[in-house]
C-alpha cells in the first residue's frame, strides 16, 4: 500500500509537468513569438482551412463508408 501511495505523489506530478510543458511548447511553435499580425492572421487562417479540409473528407469518408456492402 505505501508504495503506491509514493507512487501517487511522485509519478502523477511529473506526468502532469510533462504535459503542461509539452502543450506550452506546442502553442509557442504554432505562433512563435517573432510573428506579426499579419503571419498570425495567415496561420489562422491556414489551420482554418485545413479543419474545414478535414471535416469535408470526414463526411466523404462517412458517404463511402455506407455505401459498401458488408459480405
Amino acid at each position: 500500500m505505501f508504495p503506491w501511495i509514493i507512487f501517487g505523489l511522485v509519478a502523477v506530478p511529473l506526468v502532469l509537468v510533462a504535459f503542461v510543458a509539452t502543450r506550452r511548447r506546442t502553442a509557442a511553435g504554432e505562433h512563435p513569438a517573432d510573428e506579426d499580425a499579419q503571419e498570425q492572421l495567415l496561420t489562422e487562417q491556414e489551420f482554418a482551412e485545413a479543419e474545414a479540409y478535414q471535416a469535408k473528407w470526414h463526411e466523404e469518408d462517412k458517404e463511402r463508408y455506407r455505401q459498401e456492402r458488408l459480405p
